[in-house]
């Protein structure tokens, strides 16, 4: 519920943001805009400068005229406006938070946080609740922001959220139905004080829950479990391993669901342990608003790898590619390590986030012919792993790409999967992932001609 005596404000103009926007004013209410960007760098500015009150360039003391701020979740907290706003205790919300509050009572929510596997996790909760002909929608860190669909209106059956530990930052009265809590890795260390700061921010997605509503957790992830005790929802959980206290297993060929259900991995597209945790979270997820295993089981067939996330891309004189640009940190390389079973050479580098990249020296030796280093964290990569594993330095994203079908042998697997964000040289990880695609084309084309 928007109380329309309030005045708002919004800080950053991204998608989110953009979104909150024009969600209030649809809802009888005109925010105030702020935005740290020039007005020339932000495509809609003028639109926007028609349709609100704005400034760009700068955030300026008018947000401090607002009783409440939407914060995009690009804004780090510790700016200094956000500050001054905490000083005159001016309520702070992300937009998942507004999202929340003006939904219709109606709709389920399902989310998902987690340092890997978000996107791949929600998709497939999709992909099944929608094979069982409910009404979904697929929002949040994916695809379009929660506010720009008609979420105040009844209707949708579910809503499925994938949500960063920037948008828990800002929750207050956010109470999914459902939470799944994936994993913790250590990410976004630029941003975080520690470890456990981030960590806790992940866990705000159980804050409010009850018991009635439902958690569903990773039984092998200590770091889960020790940060989850507390929390006021059942639990269910999934795990890699037969476990009698997971209600969703991984055993030889198949996922045993619940006490009577095998579902064969030969129903999943996607590949590797870390997808097969997914696809348990996902049909968990479900089962927890739609207690039928059997159905979901089926619903899962057809689902295909996302974008980005060790994509397979093309097969040139015997040596196939794979995109994996969305593995922006350790853990991700070592999911996308441990999915193959002979040893690959694998692209890495691109843009720090903190990140103590010796805790994939070991991963490496054991699953790497050479590794290939590129973007702005070449030098630190080359000194972390030099002696450890073959490795090449090459400044040029392309080069990097073809230095290393150069080196190939048919039957060799290149991987793109940097562990780093992608901010050097790219606008984000979907431009690299793709940059990567056209540049495997390319050789594919001038392959055809020899």
């Amino acid at each position: 519920m928007i109380d329309k005596d309030k005045k708002y404000g919004i800080i950053g103009l991204a998608r989110s943001g953009i979104a909150s926007a024009y969600k209030l004013k649809e809802l009888g209410v005109i925010p105030f805009l702020s935005e740290l960007r020039p007005a020339k760098e932000i495509p809609s500015a003028e639109k926007l400068e028609k349709d609100f009150p704005c400034e760009f360039g700068g955030h300026t003391n008018k947000l401090l005229e607002c009783d409440c701020l939407i914060v995009s979740p690009g804004i780090p907290l510790n700016t200094p406006i956000l500050q001054k706003a905490k000083e005159k205790n001016i309520e702070l919300i992300s937009e998942i938070e507004l999202g929340y509050r003006i939904k219709a009572k109606d709709s389920k929510i399902i989310a998902v946080t987690g340092s890997n596997g978000k996107s791949t996790t929600v998709s497939l909760i999709h992909h099944i609740l929608t094979g069982l002909g409910k009404k979904s929608l697929l929002a949040g860190n994916i695809g379009d922001a929660f506010c720009s669909y008609d979420i105040e209106k009844p209707g949708w059956d579910y809503i499925v959220l994938e949500i960063s530990s920037f948008q828990l930052d800002l929750i207050n009265s956010f109470q999914p139905d459902v939470a799944v809590l994936l994993n913790i890795t250590p990410d976004h260390i630029d941003r975080y004080n520690s470890f456990e700061d981030y960590a806790l921010s992940k866990v705000n997605i159980f804050k409010n829950q009850e018991m009635t509503d439902t958690a569903v957790l990773f039984w092998d992830s200590p770091e889960v479990k020790h940060f989850t005790k507390d929390i006021k929802a059942r639990k269910l959980y999934f795990s890699l391993s037969p476990n009698d206290n997971a209600f969703a297993y991984l055993a030889n060929n198949y996922i045993q669901f619940g006490s009577e259900t095998k579902v064969p991995l030969s129903y999943f597209a996607i590949k590797g342990p870390h997808n097969y945790a997914n696809a348990m979270s996902a049909m968990l997820a479900v089962y927890a608003l739609i207690p039928e295993p059997t159905k979901i089981a089926e619903a899962v067939k057809g689902f295909k790898s996302l974008p980005h996330r060790l994509e397979y891309v093309d097969t040139i004189k015997g040596v196939s590619f794979y995109n994996d640009s969305k593995a922006t940190n350790t853990d991700s390389v070592r999911s996308a390590l441990n999915s193959f079973e002979q040893p690959i050479r694998i692209i890495m580098g691109g843009s720090d986030k903190g990140e103590d990249y010796s805790v994939l020296a070991a991963d490496l030796q054991k699953k790497v012919k050479k590794a290939y280093l590129t973007g702005d964290t070449r030098e630190k990569m080359r000194k972390t792993f030099s002696g450890k594993i073959p490795l090449e330095c090459i400044a040029d994203f392309e080069l990097t790409v073809r230095k290393a079908f150069s080196d190939s042998d048919e039957g060799d697997i290149i991987v793109l999967s940097p562990a780093c964000a992608s901010f050097d040289r790219f606008n984000n990880y979907e431009e690299r992932g793709n940059f990567f695609k056209e540049i495997v084309a390319r050789i594919g084309r001038e392959n055809e001609k020899k």
